[in-house]
Formats: structure tokens, C-alpha cells, sequence
């Protein structure tokens, strides 16, 4: 049996898959190549080969077009899928599988690839509606991680309950694998206080509301600081920009725009409070039921609104001067939210017990395993 794993965007999905592919590889009568769009990607593969010491892949640059080199090394126009995708689906039609955990790949079928199935394992399990877009049907087997996202994924029309299986989410059970970095955070033994803002246009809330956070923090002493924005937000952005925002880090604010702790849960799994908007992260901190907060910066209403649940899990403010006190109260009132922080994450994040990975490419090779056929 042939699998083809694609990356198509940002290397931080390799977190998300690539324990499911080395598990596939060491199947008996599977063979998994690896095929990648961010030159990134292949250093952090290699990362978590080494935390599961599995097998060495194929991995392979998918090929580009002179015109989509020239426009991804402009940078800030992002990846080009579609284009990168047209110049691979012919390649990619000679595997059995291709599994992918960005439902942006959809377009493959109706450039022509009709052999293989297609397998999605969302990498965000976020309550906004683009996770739940008519291509989603395009797959022949989703692969959630718990039971939240497949009822949405039915309620809009998208995906039918043959068609799923429920895992558990992959990137913990990744994480967990991964050494965390040596040594302390911060000098003192401080709360900290995670920022996890998104980039989405009319839903973020860096624009407002960075400059009075690091004010605020940098004229208290009772709280750290991490600042660790969703790895897209300055991706395309200059090295020199980059560089000015992390100088602003001090003895009790870290700003990380992007190194692998911002990919791997360490931040998650460290902070005591966390504050956002609308990253799908928060449900990796909820894993552990803890005091939230979440910025409101463009007035949305929310409150009926399915796409913004989680804001239910904390209490929500509109205003920067309302910072300090929202987050110093926080860890008071977090007893108001608890019990729905449990129901919610467990309702996401599914099956928690070790072995999402193996069910995963169970599920896999359940489905597909006897429908291997000659190229």
C-alpha cells in the first residue's frame, strides 16, 4: 500500500501528523513518502522522528512552477497552494492514500486525481466555521480528534457518519514526546500569563491590544508574560521585524514569534492563565481546565454565536483597560467556568488515553488497507 503525507502549508503541521505517518510506515506492507511545500518542514519532521525513533521517509520538496518559486519567494502572498497543488496531482494520482491535515488540499480531485482516497486529519480544532467548509466532503475519511468537530461537520452538510472516526488528538500525544527546553522560563516563580493571539482579519486583537499588554506587564510584579502569536502571524514578515519585536522580551516578558516551543505546547502546558482571541490553542491549554480570557476588539456579537463558543469558557473583555483586572481576577472566577472547560475540552478533544496515533492509522488501514491496486 502507497501513502503520500502532504504538507501544503506551514511546517508547524508536522506536529499534527507526522506521528501518524512514521506509524503507518512501520505497518507491514505500507510504504509512506512524505511531500512538503514550506522548506521548513523537513527539520521539524526529523525532530519528531527522533522523539518516536521512527523509521527514516522519503521526503520530497513537491514541485513548483518558475512562476511559483518566483511568487513564494516574495514571501508575503503566502504558499500558493492551488498552484503548487496543480503541478503535483498527476504525481500524487500513483498512491493508494493521500492523507493531509489541511482540507485546503480538496481541489486535487477536480484537477484530475482520481485514484487515490483522500484522508484529512483537521489540525485545529478551533470553533470557527472555516473548519467546517463544503470541501471537507471531498474526503473519503475524516479523522477528528474528538466527537465536537464531526457533529459540526454533519450539522453543515459536509462530512456523513460513515465516513469519520474519532482519534484523540494527535499533537498531544506529539508533544508529550518531545523534550521541553532546558532550563527555566523566567528567573522567578511568577503566575504566567499566556498571549496567544490569532492573525484573522475583524477577530484579532493584536492591533489593540499588544501595546497596553506589554505596558501593562512591564509596570506590575506579580505576573510573567509570554508573548506567542499563531506561527502565520509573522511568517511573512521581515527577519529585521521579527528580530525588533523579540528585543522587547525582558526578565519577566517573552515574546516568541515562532521557535519550536511556540509549536510544541510547552507555552500551553507552562502557563497559568491564558488570554486570546480566537486560536484554536486554547483547547490545547484546556487540557488541563485553567482561567481564560478572551479579547473582544471589534465589538462581535458573540454570545449565539456557535463559531465563538469557547468565549463562553472565560470571561471575555472589550477594552485594554480592563486588562490587569480581568487577568488578576482571573484564577477567582475560573471556578464560575470549570465544569464547562471540562465538558467542552473532552466534547474537542475526544479520547485523551494514550494511542491517538495508533488509532489513527488503525483507522486508516481499516478503511483502505484492502484497496491497494497495481498503478
Amino acid at each position: 500500500m502507497k501513502i503520500a503525507f502532504l504538507y501544503i502549508a506551514e511546517a508547524y503541521q508536522c506536529y499534527h501528523g507526522a506521528a501518524v505517518a512514521l506509524e503507518l510506515a512501520s505497518r507491514p506492507g505500507v510504504e509512506v513518502d512524505l511531500f512538503y511545500n514550506d522548506p521548513e518542514t523537513p527539520r521539524h519532521h526529523e525532530r519528531i522522528r527522533k522523539a518516536y525513533n521512527g523509521p527514516k521517509l522519503k521526503i520530497e520538496r513537491l514541485k513548483r512552477s518558475p512562476l511559483t518559486k518566483f511568487l513564494q519567494g516574495l514571501k508575503i502572498f503566502g504558499m500558493w497552494k492551488k498552484l503548487v497543488l496543480r503541478a503535483n496531482w498527476r504525481m500524487l494520482n500513483g498512491y493508494d492514500v493521500v492523507i493531509t491535515v489541511e482540507n485546503t488540499v480538496a481541489p486535487l480531485k477536480s484537477m484530475g486525481m482520481t485514484r487515490p482516497k483522500m484522508v484529512y486529519m483537521p489540525h485545529g480544532y478551533g470553533d470557527r466555521a472555516v473548519g467546517f467548509l463544503p470541501r471537507v466532503a471531498v474526503f473519503d475519511l475524516v479523522l477528528p480528534a474528538g466527537q465536537k468537530t464531526a457533529d459540526r461537520m454533519m450539522d453543515a452538510g459536509v462530512l456523513k457518519p460513515e465516513n469519520y472516526v474519532c482519534t484523540g488528538y494527535v499533537k498531544m500525544e506529539t508533544a508529550a514526546r518531545l523534550s521541553r527546553a532546558e532550563g527555566r522560563l523566567f528567573r522567578n516563580d511568577r503566575p504566567i500569563v499566556l498571549y496567544n493571539p490569532h492573525k484573522a482579519p475583524g477577530m484579532e486583537s493584536w492591533s489593540r491590544f499588544i501595546e497596553p499588554l506589554l505596558k501593562a506587564f512591564a509596570e506590575q510584579d506579580e505576573f510573567n508574560l509570554i508573548v506567542a502569536p499563531h506561527v502565520k502571524m509573522f511568517r511573512r514578515r521581515s527577519a529585521r521585524l521579527r528580530r525588533q519585536w523579540e528585543a522587547r522580551s525582558t526578565d519577566t516578558i517573552l515574546i516568541d514569534l515562532g521557535s519550536d516551543r511556540s509549536l510544541d505546547n510547552s507555552y500551553t502546558d507552562v502557563a497559568d492563565i491564558y488570554v486570546g482571541d480566537i486560536s484554536s490553542q486554547v483547547y490545547e491549554f484546556l487540557a488541563k481546565p485553567r482561567p481564560c480570557l478572551f479579547l473582544n476588539a471589534h465589538g462581535i456579537d458573540w454570545k449565539e454565536d456557535p463559531n465563538f463558543r469557547f468565549w463562553h469558557l472565560g470571561d471575555v473583555i472589550d477594552d485594554p483597560a480592563q486588562l490587569m483586572p480581568a487577568i488578576g481576577a482571573a484564577r477567582e472566577r475560573h471556578a464560575l467556568y470549570r465544569d464547562t472547560q471540562e465538558a467542552l475540552s473532552a466534547y474537542t478533544l475526544g479520547d485523551r488515553s494514550p494511542g491517538a496515533v495508533r488509532r489513527a492509522a488503525d483507522a486508516i488501514l481499516d478503511r483502505f488497507g484492502h484497496e491497494a491496486e497495481p498503478a
